[in-house]
């Protein structure tokens, strides 16, 4: 147990160091890009990249972690084939795109820059193979290995980008420089960065094959392995889009000209929303093992239930935060982008309502009707397209933002009302309902009131509101008396 937990902290924490140290390039962008619309051009082919990588993987990574742990199986064996399959299948794809990339090109509206298909086919290619060399690094319990590999990609990246958008500009008259650097390139070099890093990356993953003879590789356990693979890769592919779907299809329903520009607003005030997203999952990371090692049964569906709780609650006092904050947080993108800023309320609603359809998704997982997952993926799938082919000609982004709200809201509801029949958790539905009935009234208050303060009073008001709902908190689920050290000069 011991084991499993530091190996747990450590994947968790490189992971949302990753993601965290990733979404500072959002300032850099917006700050730094000549317009708008090149950031649409990132935000539209990097959703695109997230469902690409869903779709080339197949699967094949969770099949390789069940064949390679199967009684009378071959682990070598089993790496090699997948290893083998996914690089002819990433070979190909990136093959095709390359060799097609202007119609490619011409058919998702990027005429002129078909480098960037290029570019980005070669990522995902190269990602998708990486994908089950670093799924044997988690085979092979090598967790620093694993976190120091994944680090590496970002902080190269980071890097690179700084030095091909800052640096190489105010460097013009060095001669090196001028000799290869075009700064109307622009934001080509944000996927030049890009594939620099995940060279590098997928360089330092090759000697993980050394020593493995593709001879070991079983054409009969291949047909297995994609049996037990495939299915898997309709409910990826669907829950990918459930979270992308948005930015693909904006370019193609918004009427306007300047699709790429809203596209760019968007992108950069969702990023902003993110933060949600890497501070739940944070959360998820540290309460999960404190849930399990209190609850010696891990079937308990009292843990399932106060999971789910705190999860809330925490989830609430971020939101609060983030909202009454914004003049603050407004600040990491550019003024040219803030018109987009009234997305954030909603998009923070969307993460809440898919952690909580994260976490009610224990009831089909435990009982072995995991069907219902790619049920509920392919009805979200349904509900985005729907409401974005209705709404975004005629309202725009916010239309992107609400259809991912309302879809999660649906999944989250559907969740919960089909898992009573199967797992009966005792949710504390009446603390959760006066929680947000509070955060509704919280919000109501400061939306009614800031139109008629200034910053600083409006940040005033929003710490008077936050410490009403923290005194809450207090009182009725973290009392005092119950912190360590500190706990014993309050009263119970």
């Amino acid at each position: 147990m011991v084991s499993l937990a530091k190996d747990t902290a450590i994947y968790g924490v490189s992971s949302i160091l990753g993601k965290f140290l990733n979404w500072l390039l959002v300032p850099l962008y917006t700050y730094v890009l000549a317009e708008q619309a090149d950031y649409g051009i990132v935000t539209n082919l990097y959703a695109w990249t997230a469902l690409l990588l869903v779709i080339l993987t197949y699967g094949m990574e969770t099949g390789f972690f069940r064949f390679a742990n199967k009684e009378g199986e071959d682990p070598t064996a089993v790496y090699t084939t997948t290893l083998l399959s996914l690089f002819i299948t990433s070979f190909l794809f990136a093959s095709v795109c390359v060799l097609c990339r202007y119609p490619i090109a011409a058919a998702m509206g990027y005429t002129g820059h078909e480098e960037f298909i290029a570019l980005l086919a070669v990522v995902v290619a190269m990602d998708a193979f990486a994908s089950i060399p670093f799924a044997y690094l988690r085979y092979k319990k090598q967790p620093l290995r694993f976190a120091a590999l994944k680090l590496l990609f970002v902080f190269l990246n980071i890097l690179l980008n700084i030095f091909l958008l800052v640096v190489c500009p105010r460097l013009q008259g060095d001669a090196l420089i001028s000799s290869w650097y075009d700064p109307s390139y622009g934001v080509g070099y944000v996927f030049v960065a890009n594939i620099i890093a995940t060279a590098v990356q997928t360089l330092c993953l090759l000697p993980l094959s050394r020593g493995y003879r593709l001879s070991t590789a079983n054409y009969q356990l291949w047909k297995r392995l994609l049996r037990y693979s495939l299915p898997l890769l309709v409910l990826g592919v669907c829950g990918i889009m459930n979270q992308t779907l948005d930015r693909i299809l904006f370019p193609f329903f918004y009427s306007g000209e300047d699709a790429q520009t809203q596209l760019g607003i968007y992108g950069a005030c969702f990023k902003v929303a993110m933060v949600m997203m890497v501070f739940t999952q944070a959360f998820r990371y540290a309460y999960e093992p404190f849930v399990f090692s209190k609850h010696k049964d891990r079937q308990s569906v009292e843990a399932y239930a106060d999971a789910m709780k705190y999860y809330i609650l925490f989830s609430y006092l971020i939101l609060l935060g983030m909202v009454f904050y914004l003049d603050i947080l407004k600040l990491l993108i550019a003024p040219s982008y803030w018109e987009g800023l009234t997305i954030v309320p909603i998009v923070l609603w969307a993460y809440i309502f898919q952690g909580i359809y994260f976490n009610l998704s224990f009831w089909y997982k435990l009982t072995d009707r995991t069907r219902y997952g790619a049920y509920f993926s392919i009805l979200g799938v349904v509900i985005t397209f729907a409401l974005q082919a209705i709404f975004v000609p005629r309202i725009g982004y916010i239309a992107s933002a609400a259809s991912s709200t309302v879809c999660f809201f649906c999944l989250m509801t559907l969740s919960y009302f089909v898992g009573r029949k199967y797992l009966a958790v005792p949710y504390d539905l009446k603390r959760i309902g006066l929680y947000t009935l509070l955060v509704v009234a919280l919000l109501a208050v400061f939306s009614t009131l800031q139109k008629h303060i200034g910053i600083t009073s409006r940040l005033f008001l929003g710490t008077l509101l936050i410490g009403a709902y923290v005194a809450v908190l207090v009182k009725f689920d973290f009392p005092l008396s119950g912190l360590p050290i500190v706990g014993k000069y309050f009263k119970k």
